[in-house]
């Protein structure tokens, strides 16, 4: 079922985008009804077993009566993500459609293919992506567990099926806690991001400018030395960008950190896992690097290195309780200098 028709001066054809997606997304493993539904009823369970050690582990708690998590197939999780980015790309699509005012026979257009490119997004990613942790800013968040591309991975890079399963729902289940044990933390990041994408939403003038800095830098980008978010960014976008690369840095260097610490007791598999995952992070085909490239997925790789090295190193040098202090206000999170600097993070909220 697809939603309404896009109004004729919307930026982006939503509707469109999440129909064409499910299409275009290929359906996954093949696999037998009762296979899929004992993975869907090991991932609801693997949820809920995630959840104590995952909070014994970060030291944070979460208050009672979450919704559980949703395990959806593909089109499911592209459904989910088309609601999320209309609602957290409202403002910034908005102040584009004021500026394109006078432009009515543009915006008719340009809605239906930024609708079919978002469609090739969404599909592209609906295949990578394991699970997440769904910040919703039109609802209720919720944790997502996609259960094709973990059937898939867990073949690909023949590990135990249930040590992986609840492997991934360690993961996931940190970003839940994060998100739910700090109130202000999703208002706080769904704001930035906001604010951020609405000042890089360029006038008319500056468009033209925009397009050549891409073309002439576009094998910069393919090559893997920037990304596209870098090259259309001033001086200062770039700087409110890197604030927040580093907090996703911390949340998914923390994630992977409490994924790993939970450790052989819960999956005993856990060492062999950890390495066959981060040579499938890099990428396989050629044609896999550049799309991650393009997209800067590469820098969200990075993330989940710098970001965990900065979370051992302050809990190496001030304990639990001191790293969660990084928790505890907007202006505890990590500074971009600090997530290469723990030392530094240190002294700054610890003295």
């Amino acid at each position: 079922m697809t939603g309404p028709a896009a109004a004729p001066d919307q930026p982006v054809d939503w509707a469109l985008a999440a129909s064409a997606g499910r299409r275009l997304a290929p359906p996954g493993p093949r696999a037998g009804a009762s296979e899929v539904q004992a993975l869907v009823a090991e991932l609801r369970d693997a949820a809920e077993r995630a959840v104590v050690p995952v909070a014994e582990t970060s030291g944070l708690h979460a208050p009672e009566q979450a919704p559980p998590a949703l395990v959806v197939d593909r089109a499911g999780w592209i459904a989910a993500n088309a609601a999320s980015m209309e609602a957290m790309l409202e403002p910034v699509l908005t102040q584009l459609t004021q500026r394109r005012a006078g432009e009515r026979a543009v915006p008719r257009l340009g809605g239906t293919l930024a609708g079919t490119e978002v469609a090739g997004l969404l599909s592209w990613v609906s295949t990578k992506v394991l699970g997440q942790y769904d910040l919703a800013p039109q609802g209720e968040p919720r944790l997502l567990l996609v259960a094709p591309n973990v059937m898939q991975v867990e073949r690909e890079l023949e590990l135990d099926a249930s040590d992986f399963r609840l492997w991934v729902c360690l993961h996931e289940e940190t970003h839940r806690l994060q998100f739910t044990a700090v109130p202000w933390l999703r208002d706080h990041l769904i704001d930035r991001a906001r604010r951020l994408g609405t000042d890089l939403v360029p006038s008319p003038d500056q468009l033209g400018q925009r397009l050549q800095q891409v073309a002439s830098r576009l094998p910069e980008v393919l090559r893997g030395e920037t990304d596209l978010t870098q090259v259309l960014a001033t001086p200062e976008q770039r700087e409110q960008l890197a604030e927040v690369t580093a907090v996703m840095a911390l949340l998914e260097g923390h994630a992977d950190v409490v994924m790993d610490e939970v450790g052989p007791e819960v999956v005993p598999t856990v060492r062999a896992i950890r390495q066959r995952f981060e040579r499938r992070r890099q990428g396989t085909g050629s044609v896999d690097k550049v799309l991650r490239r393009l997209l800067g997925m590469e820098t969200k790789m990075r993330q989940y290195r710098d970001g965990a090295r900065f979370v051992r190193a302050v809990r190496d040098e001030v304990g639990l309780d001191g790293f969660n202090a990084v928790w505890s206000a907007p202006e505890r999170l990590p500074r971009p200098h600090e997530i290469a600097e723990p030392q530094a993070w240190v002294r700054r909220v610890h003295g």
